[in-house]
This record gives C-alpha cells, sequence and structure tokens, in this order.
C-alpha cells in the first residue's frame, strides 16, 4: 500500500499537479493538508474519475483544511480539534486492515519564535501538546502524517546556523516534536530510509526567485508510525521534482510503501 502526504496550498488552484501526480505515482491514499475549500465545493469528481472513490474531507473556506482520498475504503473517521478553535486542522481514518491512519496540519506559527509576543507561535506549541497528549494514550497501530510545519534535525534544513531563530527550527518547537516521537515511540519513517544527515527537505518558499539555485529547503513534511505499523514499511519517496511543475505548491509529495 503506497500512503502520500501533500500540503497542496490549495486543492482547487492545482488540482491540474494532483491528477498528473496521482497519474504518475499511483499512490493507494493521498492525504492533503491546506485544501483551503468547504465540503460542498471540494473537487471530487476528478479524484473519482481517476478510481479515487473514497473521499473523506474536513474543509475550512480560504484557509486550512484536510482531506484524504482513497482507492480503498475507509471507516471511522474523526477530526480532532487540537487547535482548540475549530480550525479544520485534523482527520483521521481507519483502513480496512485496522491500521488508523491520522492527517494533520500542524499551525505554521507566525514568524516571531515568542508565545508572548506572538500569540500564533503559542498556539503552535499548544497545538502539539495535545497531540502529545493524544499520543501518549494511543493504544492502536497508527500512521500519523502530514504538514508538521517543524523541521526537527540540524540536516532537515538548509542551514541549522541561519534558522536557529527562525520559526520551524527553533529548539523549543524541536523540543515540542521531540516530546511527541517520545510520547509513543514514533518512528520517524522519512530519517528511517534517509538516516541524517541525508537531504530530505519537502519544502521550499516562494519568496526565492530561483529555489533550484539556492535550494534553502526544509523538512517540514512528515510520516511516522508506531512500532508495528514501521515494521511493514519497506520504502520512503520525496518528490521533489514536483516543486518545478507548473502552479506548484510550495510543499512536494512524500510518500512511503507498506507491506500490508
Amino acid at each position: 500500500m503506497k500512503i502520500v502526504s501533500w500540503n497542496i496550498n490549495s486543492v482547487r488552484f492545482r488540482i491540474g499537479i494532483v491528477e498528473q501526480f496521482l497519474r504518475e505515482a499511483s499512490p493507494d491514499i493521498l492525504c492533503l493538508q491546506e485544501t483551503k475549500v468547504i465540503d460542498g465545493d471540494f473537487p471530487a469528481a476528478p479524484f473519482r474519475a481517476l478510481g479515487y472513490d473514497h473521499i473523506l474531507i474536513h474543509g475550512q473556506r480560504m484557509h486550512h483544511g484536510v482531506a484524504i482520498v482513497s482507492r480503498v475504503p475507509l471507516v471511522e473517521d474523526d477530526r480532532f480539534d487540537w487547535q482548540a478553535n475549530k480550525e479544520a486542522r485534523h482527520i483521521g481514518v481507519r483502513l480496512p486492515n485496522g491500521v488508523r491512519l491520522e492527517n494533520v496540519y500542524v499551525p505554521a506559527g507566525g514568524d516571531i519564535p515568542d508565545r508572548d509576543l506572538n500569540p500564533k507561535f503559542g498556539q503552535k506549541l499548544d497545538f502539539v501538546q495535545r497531540m502529545t497528549d493524544w499520543s501518549a494514550k494511543l493504544d492502536c497501530p497508527t500512521i500519523l502524517t502530514g504538514d508538521f510545519n517543524i523541521a526537527p534535525l540540524p540536516s532537515d534544513v538548509w542551514s541549522h546556523k541561519a534558522l536557529l531563530k527562525v520559526v520551524s527550527h527553533t529548539p523549543i518547537e524541536v523540543e515540542a516534536l521531540d516530546r511527541l516521537k517520545a510520547s509513543n515511540d514514533w518512528v520517524d519513517l522519512g530519517r528511517h530510509f534517509y538516516p541524517a544527515p541525508a537531504r530530505l527537505h519537502s519544502w521550499w518558499s516562494y519568496r526565492s526567485p530561483d529555489w533550484t539555485k539556492n535550494d534553502r529547503g526544509r523538512r517540514l513534511d512528515h510520516m511516522w508510525a508506531t512500532g508495528e505499523v514501521a515494521k511493514a514499511a519497506r520504502a520512503h519517496h520525496v518528490f521533489e521534482a514536483c516543486r518545478a511543475w507548473e502552479k506548484p505548491s510550495d510543499h512536494v509529495p512524500i510518500m512511503t510503501e507498506f507491506d500490508f
């Protein structure tokens, strides 16, 4: 089974490259973040035309939004409010084999890494803490994937030194994500297959006039699994070429192949 995560940054605006990716990579399940569309306007028809008949969505006008589209049946969906303000940032399902799949869009956190000066940064840290509280009580095989908006390792960013005070790579964010990871012994599948310091970026800013030239990337997108599920993982891919497609997202898809 091939499972993909992709922050698409508006699914309607970029439906063309979504269709292209599905034809080329042929995943079984696609988890999308930042869909930026209410449920009633989600473009389901293009997905169904490609065989993705199972569509679960948690949308929001203009901002946020997550979705899971699949060629295999999905059941028991849930929507956790880890932001505590009803933003559409999570959707979870159960796969036919009983494994849970949780798709999450962690807040970016604004520009200033100080919760007193920047409430958005505090909201981000609180969001990750709520995830950690949930994770500590988790007692079923689970895959946790999405845009975590944190690059935890020095090799997860183009310059560890330059980004230590930049939101997404600050020590306090990294420590928060480390606590989440330790709360259930999660396996970071990207780093399982590509151990640090291998380059494994998944995001490049739109602000760069030529993202390929300076290559100032960060690994913000992740796929984690609980222990037994991680043993079934066979390969992991980062589709960097998608960043150069027409009307690209600033994120690229990541995919893990599982032997189930």
